[in-house]
């Protein structure tokens, strides 16, 4: 019951996005456009219907010169009239767009229409009968009967499922598997927005906080990689200096680690000198393109079986997609280690590692920590760190003589910190953590040098703008004025203008605004000086408080890290991969049609379209009519016509295109409107029989690469207890051999491998030494012992008071029954 979807969700709570498995509707999304009242309560939004007529509210922002409130509704007509009563020199009202937001209960007491009621352009509903909700019924209702109306077709359903094109042609099962593994798309190399969208795809990008927005509309003062420059340019007023004037500084994010081990970085899409408005997209970030949201690439495809390479729910994809670097992405792992201040001494971050040969100790610096740019593989050092060892603790004294005379060598450990296997790459950045106090090495100080610097360097481009804003300002107040008496400074008597001279921009940034201020001009404002001092201390004024921030960041560089106690020093090392799409990888599109990778074809075996270009990848076209996700076909359709007119699409769910309107648009493109071309196999160059679905689709390379979980041991990590090898990739584990594997090698009288499968690949640690050791000796034998899980359940009973021993009994010969006899 808490589960389903109920009449009260619409609007509020998406019927749509909800996990799978265990929690399946207990964990919900809010809807487009809903929002939580005071109460805690959620509401929807509605447009007001009086007499069948759509009425477009305002709500007064700023009221102007007008005679209204702050806070005032009413209609845009009434809003449109007030405006233009109001005289040149006065101000207009400003406004925005108004709806009455209704709770589950107060949506009940009324009729409310469907948003894509069609309209005049009056604003009034133009069917007689038309589709309305009254108490969570759907029922028809004469025009003058309807009180509210939608205010859009996805209010309905929430954000993720608002980004799926042709949501109303596919399975609700499906769609919610599409809204939530858009959630699980990498982040690409480079991105590429949808030829076929909904809308929602810039909206979602920006509100996301992946993208820089601008802040205060400027001028781009200067761009590049890691930072981007706005010089804020404010009303300027009789020469007065705007308090929005001055410079934001709009760090990017380069190459850091999410959570799920991606890749995010911001690249810069506006250029120098570009006029930028407030809230307008300045650099784009993970999976956007120029603002969009951007999840995955525009891929062609084609929707035939081939040679049972795409069986169940296989991709077969194109070699050209790997080596053009499609859905190549970056993931970055974190490793790091701490060096602690233990019983026996402090552990020390060092490059001195005993018994570590050279070559090992390449690529760490005089820190013991790895070069940035160093390319790892298993079993390289990252962090080089001893431990002191020893089981005795020592005593005050002998501390004081190791302190004065040093430590023996051999009085320590190698506990560096290594790369694991899997991870081959090279190393991006090293963050090195130290208790207060504590004296910094020579990585940290360079790491905290170049913070430092990177902030002097932002406090030199705000105060360079500032003062060019306050040299502008002063020029456009003194520029072509002429000069009535000579101008000397008042220490040294230098004469700095002469009688006569004409100032220009030049002129005046020479001068100090206390000489400035004793210029004596033609035809002088009697208020020029005080707008001197304003400009004057404006500049002043903003260039502390830059100064004092940059200060406090500086210093709480400079003061140490609050580290857990008893840790010493923190370093984490973060390492960068690339990976390309491989077999095995999970790849998926936006209508819940998953698969994966199950071949990578050469290009020119790929099946090819009549006029020779090869497909990019192929789908079974018997994953479409069971799983009743036929909006990706009309996707792959609509997206076929997209990429022959170079243009892209958008259509909103539940008032996206129609089949009538995809058929004109593949007529314009000159491309047959059955969506369907004839192929040729790459591999044969024949024909196949039937006309084939081809078009372009949007495809995500999902989290789940086989990369991350392809896993094999040899030896490795035993548990204590039982002596069995651990379990799982974490642990560099093994693979359990169950109860049921164990009947199946029972069935094909495997004893052999059952045998060694039970003991000394298992438990068994006398067996497994002696195989070790045949191996080493180049033999064969295998001597099995007795498994230690054997000794655990001898332990067990003991524990419950029952002795059981182990007696070994003796093959009987005909000797010894002779002897017996005698």
């Amino acid at each position: 019951e808490v589960r389903d979807v109920h009449p009260t969700h619409y609007g509020r709570i998406c019927p749509i996005e909800t996990p799978e498995g265990p929690n399946i509707g207990l964990i919900s999304s809010l809807s487009c456009f809903a929002r939580i009242n005071d109460y805690g309560f959620i509401e929807s939004p509605y447009k007001k219907v009086i007499e069948g007529i759509v009425i477009d509210q305002v709500k007064i922002l700023n009221p102007g010169d007008t005679s209204y409130k702050v806070g005032d509704i009413l209609t845009r007509d009434e809003m449109t009239a007030a405006n233009e009563g109001v005289s040149k020199n006065q101000k207009t009202a400003e406004f925005e767009p108004y709806c009455d937001y209704l709770s589950a209960w107060e949506e009940d007491k009324y009729t409310i229409a469907q948003a894509n009621v069609e309209l005049d352009p009056t604003g009034r509903i133009v069917p007689d009968l038309a589709n309305a909700r009254q108490a969570g019924n759907f029922v028809l209702k004469s025009r003058g009967e309807i009180e509210y109306m939608d205010v859009n077709p996805k209010q309905l359903v929430s954000v993720a499922a608002s980004l799926i094109p042709f949501l109303e042609n596919d399975d609700a099962n499906r769609a919610l598997m599409g809204s939530n593994m858009q959630r699980q798309a990498v982040p690409l190399l480079r991105a590429d927005s949808p030829c076929v969208g909904t809308g929602m795809e810039y909206v979602t990008a920006r509100d996301s906080g992946a993208v820089v927005l601008c802040r205060r509309s400027g001028i781009v003062d200067s761009v590049d990689s890691e930072r981007i420059i706005v010089r804020v340019e404010g009303a300027v007023h009789e020469g007065q200096m705007s308090r929005e004037v001055g410079a934001d500084i709009y760090p990017l994010t380069k190459f850091k680690r999410s959570n799920q081990n991606t890749c995010i970085n911001q690249k810069p899409i506006v250029k120098q000198g570009d006029r930028v408005v407030k809230t307008q997209v300045l650099a784009d970030g993970p999976c956007t393109d120029q603002g969009e949201l951007a999840l995955g690439r525009n891929v062609l495809v084609a929707f035939m079986p081939w040679r049972g390479c795409n069986f169940e729910d296989a991709i077969l994809v194109s070699e050209k997609m790997v080596k053009e670097d499609y859905y190549t992405s970056i993931h970055i792992e974190e490793f790091e280690i701490e060096a602690r201040d233990t019983k026996l001494g402090p552990e020390e971050i060092t490059r001195d590692i005993p018994n570590i040969a050279d070559s090992f100790l390449r690529n760490l610096d005089e820190s013991g920590v790895i070069r940035i740019g160093a390319t790892v593989k298993p079993g390289d050092i990252l962090v080089g760190k001893v431990t002191p060892k020893g089981e005795t603790q020592l005593t005050p004294e002998e501390k004081l003589l190791r302190a004065i005379f040093g430590e023996k060598a051999g009085d320590v450990k190698d506990a560096s910190l290594y790369c694991p296997p899997g991870i081959e790459g090279t190393v991006v950045d090293c963050k090195i953590f130290s208790r207060k106090g504590q004296e910094k090495d020579e990585r940290s100080r360079r790491i905290e040098e170049s913070q430092i610097a990177s902030l002097q360097r932002n406090l030199s481009d705000e105060i360079r703008i500032l003062t060019d804003e306050r040299a502008k300002r002063l020029g456009k107040l003194l520029d072509g004025k002429e000069v009535l008496v000579d101008l000397h400074d008042e220490k040294t008597n230098r004469k700095l203008l002469a009688k006569g001279a004409i100032l220009d921009r030049a002129g005046i940034e020479g001068l100090r605004s206390r000489d400035l201020k004793r210029v004596r001009l033609n035809n002088r404002d009697p208020r020029i000086n005080e707008q001197i001092d304003e400009i004057e201390e404006m500049t002043s004024r903003q260039i502390a408080v830059l100064e004092k921030i940059t200060h406090e960041k500086t210093e709480k560089l400079k003061k140490g890290d609050e580290l857990p106690p008893g840790v010493i020093k923190l370093v984490k090392v973060y390492i960068a991969m690339k990976r390309k799409l491989s077999v095995g990888d999970k790849m998926a599109g936006r209508h819940g049609n998953k698969g994966v990778i199950s071949r990578i074809l050469p290009e020119e075996d790929m099946p090819y379209l009549p006029d020779g270009t090869p497909v990019e990848i192929v789908l079974n076209p018997l994953g479409v009519p069971s799983r009743m996700n036929v909006g990706q076909i009309l996707e792959t359709h609509l997206g076929w016509a997209a990429k022959a007119l170079g243009v892209k699409f958008a259509t909103p769910v539940f008032d996206g295109a129609t089949e009538k309107g995809i058929k004109e648009m593949l007529t314009k493109a000159d491309l047959p409107t059955s969506g369907k071309t004839r192929l040729c196999d790459g591999m044969t160059g024949q024909e196949f029989e039937q006309p084939v679905t081809v078009g372009y689709i949007y495809m995500l390379k999902l989290s789940h690469l086989v990369d991350d979980k392809i896993h094999a041991r040899s030896i490795g990590p035993y548990s204590l207890i039982t002596q069995q090898p651990l379990g799982g990739k974490a642990q560099f584990g093994g693979q359990r051999f169950g109860e049921m594997e164990v009947w199946a090698l029972e069935a094909y009288g495997a004893a052999y491998i059952l045998q060694e499968l039970l003991t000394a690949k298992s438990d068994d640690v006398y067996g497994r030494a002696k195989i070790y050791e045949a191996i080493v000796k180049g033999e064969a034998a295998i001597e099995p012992g007795v498994p230690e899980s054997f000794n655990v359940l001898i332990r067990e009973l003991q524990s419950l008071c029952l002795d059981v021993e182990l007696m070994k009994k003796f093959r009987e010969t005909p000797e010894d029954t002779a002897l017996a006899a005698d």
